[in-house]
């Protein structure tokens, strides 16, 4: 009997420890589960915070800025330095009336107008609370470049191409989008020719050593002394080493590449010295240094009288640095 009480009583005692034990092991975890849960909202309160706080400031923004009918755009002021017209320019930028100024995107607007091949560089700039400002420089073209195409109309046309003074390729524009005359628009600008026709693709720059130097003799030509004696209608840069220039009154003169200035100066003493024996050359050879080689023409063979155009001074530009 006593062993059974003394029995009995060890397992009283050993279900008390093990009761003992699972309390101990509760009050453990609920202490790191209540860690657990303080540390997290330490860790992600700050970001809760904030981004509670960035959805207010992003209604907020919608609700008085981007959204808010005071900042709609009623006039976008254009103004450039060409012939495009300035309707035709807000066309080109994409801006819908109405659209709101500070939501706009600028860089967008400023890239829809230089896609446009002619036109050089555009500024944009929000005026609040309703104005959008636009500053644009046009290309301007002193050659152009005649390349037949295909045409399944007529058998062959003719693409028209023009370079400014850089070589940039440039697509014309069409009349009618611009502020100046017809008849103005349509006024010829010298040709070259004997060029890669599968380099010119609009917006990109003419690389090529004999263009640029065909470039560089219509700009000199426009200031030089020959400037309204004769008409510069076409340039050749086929030939290796030299351009060929051709004028309306039916004169074939050949340049070296460089040196322009010299080389005019030196084609007016002769066109003076063939005025003088009422002369009209036929052709020089202005890339030889001395004794240019001269060929009159026959006084048979000589143009009637063209009056030259007026030759349009260049503009130069500085470039963006």
């Amino acid at each position: 009997m006593w062993f059974k009480r003394e029995q009995n009583r060890n397992r009283r005692l050993h279900r008390s420890h093990v009761l003992d034990v699972k309390l101990r092991s509760d009050q453990v975890r609920a202490s790191r589960l209540r860690l657990g849960l303080l540390l997290f909202l330490v860790i992600a309160g700050p970001f809760f915070g904030l981004y509670l706080l960035w959805r207010v400031g992003e209604v907020a923004l919608n609700a008085f800025v981007y959204q808010n009918a005071d900042f709609a755009i009623q006039q976008i002021d254009v103004t450039t330095d060409g012939v495009i017209a300035p309707e035709q320019l807000r066309r080109w930028t994409g801006v819908k009336p109405g659209a709101n100024l500070i939501a706009l995107d600028l860089a967008a607007v400023k890239r829809n107008l230089e896609l446009v091949s002619a036109i050089d560089s555009v500024s944009v700039e929000r005026v609040l609370p309703r104005t959008l400002k636009i500053r644009v420089t046009e290309r301007d073209p002193i050659a152009q470049v005649n390349v037949p195409r295909a045409d399944g109309v007529s058998g062959i046309a003719v693409s028209v191409f023009q370079l400014d003074l850089d070589g940039m390729v440039m697509q014309p524009i069409d009349p009618r989008l611009c502020t100046v005359p017809l008849a103005q628009m349509n006024s010829q600008l010298p040709v070259i020719a004997g060029l890669n026709a599968f380099q010119l693709q609009p917006g990109r720059r003419m690389e090529s050593l004999p263009v640029q130097a065909a470039l560089k003799l219509i700009a000199a030509f426009a200031s030089s002394p020959m400037a309204g004696l004769v008409d510069l209608r076409r340039v050749d840069v086929s030939a290796p080493g030299v351009v060929v220039a051709t004028t309306g009154q039916g004169s074939e003169i050949i340049f070296g590449l460089d040196n322009f200035e010299q080389q005019l100066r030196r084609w007016r003493q002769i066109y003076d010295l063939g005025m003088r024996q009422q002369r009209a050359i036929a052709t020089a050879d202005l890339a030889v240094a001395n004794n240019v080689p001269v060929r009159w023409m026959l006084a048979s063979a000589a143009p009637v009288a063209v009056t030259p155009k007026a030759v349009k001074p260049i503009k130069t530009r500085k470039k963006n640095v």
